[in-house]
Formats: structure tokens, C-alpha cells, sequence
């Protein structure tokens, strides 16, 4: 079924930017909102969003006012009513969820796709009280929504070809890529990226060099655009806490275990740059000390074992069915996150023989189960091959 006309539930920042690129994919675009000020706020916000494209050449000025033309404000819910498909972006409760979904089966039509933005909330659990559960499905769009391209379609075992192809025509004519995945913690994106956080944080802990060493050797030698305490700082400390522990308790995974640092930075109230200090300081009256520019081996070090993580819970992922492809994984990290090389592009330039030493290594070492190498990078280290084997 091709959908001609989309919902929006929710209004605030990831609604407000998800109904703006249904505006300029030309589709009719209908955003809901209970509150009444919030829904004129997120309005706001899009048509000023429009405005601004307009201004630097994004789009014409024409493009801006048609895009805006299309949007339609509801305070009822059945207002919905006619969306072939509707994305849901209300906060990560999943009682919400819940009675959002139920209220939207009884006003939407038999045959509308339903859709969740949760990044954090397994898809089926929100789903599990549906009667058409065939027509739910995930779509999972990144932060800011306008700006960010990809969009992780998340099939539950109970999810419809025809609702995914639906949701996949929908990102495309909004501009984004959607990328298939399984309703697994993380989906592809936050899973495979979890390493860049806690391997860090490890290294930290063990004094092999500061947060503001691991951040410039991240940035300046492996060309991220932020180091992991820089990001962990600008996400807020107790969020990515928060993360961490929903994974470990979604599934208590060694190299998922949360780290001692971020607990004991939460309870002093050290939340990054919400709280004025995190990692770092953030006000004129503690200017942060030069950094002392670790040396070459060090680099090496510090670089080699994120790296190698990022490589191993990739390939752990693959080998679960998260993602389709390798392909897949590395497009979603590089189109989710800005990372310059998705993690397989990284095994290909380490080589495979090289990842699963290091991780055999230092589980060796520090006798420690988080560095157990997945199998998929030991076979791959044993074919030789250039891509990982199936």
C-alpha cells in the first residue's frame, strides 16, 4: 500500500523535525500533539527550520512555503484518523507507548502502518498488546531528524513485509536511508557504537591516559569529530549511564558492563555540560590544562583498542542478524553517527589477522571475558578473505 498522507505523534524536538521532512518528502503531513502550546511550539519550530533551508539555499523559498502548506496541527488524536502511516515520537516510557498504540488502533485504519521512533525500547514490547501487530514496525530516526540521513527500520518477528516496505518508501521520499535491522537492544547504531564509550572509559580507568588524551587521539588520529568523553559530555553522563544500563540489564554481556567512572560521576552530580562540569569544565572560571600530546606508541595503543571493540561487537552483531550486511553496519554508523569509517571499513585497513590479535591479546592480559573475540572476526582472520565470511 502506498502511503499518501503521514502522521506525526508528538511534537516536541524529534516530531516536530521527523513531520518537517515529511512536509518537504510531499507528503501531507499531519502532526498531533495533546498540548496545545507544545504543538504550536513544534509548528514553530518546523516553519522556522523551512525558513532557514530556504535562507541557505537547501531549498527555494517556494519549496519552504509548499513544505509548510502541507502541515496540519491536531490537538485529538483522531485527527490521525486518514494516515496511511503514523510515527510515533512521545517519550521512552513504555506505559505510553502503550496507551498511545491502543489509541491509535482504534482510530487509524485497519490497514495504516504504526510506527515507533523509540531508540531505547524493544519494538515488540510495544507492540505486544496490539491486535495487528503485523503493521508495526520501528523507525528509528537520529538527532536532529532534518540533518541526520538515516533511519534504522526495525522489523519485529511479527512485522509485515508490506508495513516495512511502507515505512522503507516513506524514508526514502523524506531523504533519508533506511537501513533494515532486527529488534535487538541498541538496534544497530547505539549497539555497535557502545565500545567507543566503554572502551575508553577502560582505558581511563586503567591510567593508561587521560579523557583528554583518548579524545585527541580520536579526533586527530582516528578523524571522529568528537572524542568519546567530549560526546559522553554533550549527551550528559547520567544518559549514557542510563544506556549502558538497560543493556546490561537487557543482556548482562561482559563487554557491556557499565563503568564504575560514569556511577561515580553520576552520584557527584557530574553530568557533563547540562551541569557545568563533566569530564570537562564548562565556564570561564576553570579553563581546562593543556593537554600533553601522548606519544606515538601510545597513540597506537589508545587508537588500536577502541578500534578493535568497535570491529568485534560489529561482527558480533552481523553474526546475530542485527543488520542484512557489513555494508549495512558501516553506512548506519557513518550516516547515524558522522563516524569517518564504519567498522568493517576499519577491520579491512587494521586487517582481520590484526583486530583478533589485539582482542586476544589484551584478553590475555587482563584476564578479562569483555575482550572475547566474536567468532565471525576469528573466521575472518583464519579465511584471510577481504570481506567477512558468512
Amino acid at each position: 500500500m502506498s502511503v499518501a498522507r503521514v502522521g506525526v505523534a508528538g511534537a516536541g524536538t524529534m516530531g516536530a523535525g521527523i513531520a518537517q521532512l515529511g512536509c518537504l518528502g510531499g507528503y501531507e503531513t499531519v502532526l498531533f500533539d495533546p498540548d496545545g502550546e507544545a504543538l504550536e511550539r513544534g509548528a514553530e519550530r518546523l516553519r522556522a527550520n523551512l525558513s532557514r533551508g530556504a535562507e541557505r539555499g537547501r531549498w527555494s523559498e517556494e519549496e519552504a512555503r509548499a513544505a509548510a502548506g502541507r502541515l496540519e496541527l491536531v490537538g485529538e488524536l483522531g485527527g490521525l484518523g486518514e494516515c496511511g502511516l503514523v510515527i510515533e515520537a512521545a517519550p521512552e516510557r513504555l506505559e505510553v507507548k502503550h496507551d498511545l498504540f491502543d489509541r491509535l488502533e482504534r482510530v487509524c485504519a485497519a490497514g495504516a502502518v504504526l510506527a515507533t521512533n523509540t531508540s531505547s525500547l524493544r519494538v515488540g514490547a510495544i507492540a505486544e498488546r496490539s491486535q495487528r501487530r503485523e503493521r508495526i514496525c520501528g523507525m528509528h530516526f537520529f538527532n536532529p531528524p532534518p540533518l541526520m540521513k538515516l533511519v534504522e527500520i526495525v522489523a519485529t518477528q511479527e512485522s509485515g513485509d508490506d508495513a516495512l516496505r511502507s515505512a522503507d518508501e516513506v524514508a526514502e521520499r523524506m531523504g533519508r536511508t533506511p537501513i533494515r535491522c532486527s529488534d535487538s537492544p541498541g538496534f544497530i547504531v547505539n549497539r555497535c557504537n557502545r565500545p567507543y564509550a566503554l572502551e575508553a572509559l577502560r582505558i581511563l580507568a586503567e591510567g593508561i591516559a587521560t579523557h583528554a588524551q583518548i579524545d585527541l587521539v580520536m579526533r586527530e588520529d582516528g578523524g571522529y569529530r568528537m572524542g568519546p568523553f567530549e560526546l559522553m559530555d554533550l549527551i550528559g553522563i547520567d544518559v549514557n549511564l542510563a544506556v549502558a544500563r538497560s543493556f546490561y540489564e537487557q543482556r548482562p554481556e561482559p563487554r557491556w558492563e557499565p563503568s564504575p567512572i560514569s556511577e561515580r560521576m553520576v552520584a557527584e552530580g557530574r553530568l557533563g555540560r547540562k551541569s557545568g562540569r563533566g569530564f570537562y569544565a564548562y565556564g570561564d572560571d576553570e579553563p581546562e590544562a593543556p593537554v600533553e600530546a601522548p606519544g606515538a606508541e601510545l597513540r597506537s595503543r589508545i587508537l588500536e583498542r577502541i578500534l578493535c571493540q568497535l570491529v568485534n561487537e560489529a561482527c558480533y552483531a552481523l553474526e546475530e542478524g542485527v543488520a542484512e550486511s557489513a555494508d549495512d553496519i558501516d553506512t548506519a554508523m557513518r550516516l547515524g553517527l558522522n563516524h569517518p569509517r564504519g567498522p568493517f571499513e576499519w577491520a579491512r585497513e587494521l586487517g582481520p589477522d590484526r583486530v583478533l590479535a589485539t582482542l586476544d591479546s589484551l584478553r590475555a592480559d587482563l584476564g578479562d571475558d569483555r575482550y572475547a573475540a566474536s567468532p565471525l572476526i576469528r573466521r575472518w582472520a583464519d579465511d584471510g578473505a577481504g570481506a567477512p565470511p558468512g
